[in-house]
């Protein structure tokens, strides 16, 4: 018997929704904060924030452990070894479960403090907006290579 026969169960997205809509709870106390009044832009901030941390969040419990932080800096083009990123987390975590909860990464990309994962992704971000140039690319002779 094949995959084509098997339906999904009924709950399937349930817990993806719960999650979302509990970090969804937690941006609209982070927005009434007045520790981020100051920040520009907080709506939309964090917004790409929750997007990001569900996209790597798979530990079933709301957090970013080893193996999600692996999958981030790998997308992000800047793989690192298990040490570097226990003491990534490190920096962060401040529950001592060896995760990143949502909190936590808010406070780590909106607060003052500066962690590598935060350069990471903001060096990331910064990537991004740079236009990328189109069409053919210019005809170049022997002389003008470096």
């Amino acid at each position: 018997m094949g995959v084509e026969g098997l339906v999904p169960p009924k709950n399937y997205g349930i817990k993806a929704n719960r999650e979302e809509e509990a970090l969804q709870e937690i941006n609209k106390e982070l927005l009434d904060d007045p520790d981020y009044a100051e920040v520009e832009d907080l709506a939309d901030h964090l917004e790409t924030f929750k997007k990001k941390f569900l996209e790597f969040e798979k530990d079933a419990e709301g957090n970013i452990d080893m193996f999600g932080l692996s999958r981030m800096l790998e997308k992000v083009g800047q793989p690192k070894t298990h040490l570097e990123m226990k003491k990534m987390i490190r920096e962060i975590d401040s529950t001592n479960k060896g995760t990143i909860c949502y909190r936590d990464f808010i406070a780590m990309m909106l607060g003052p403090k500066s962690s590598v994962l935060k350069l990471i992704l903001l060096f990331e971000e910064k990537m991004k907006e740079k236009e990328k140039p189109t069409g053919v690319a210019p005809k170049r002779d022997l002389a003008s290579l470096p």
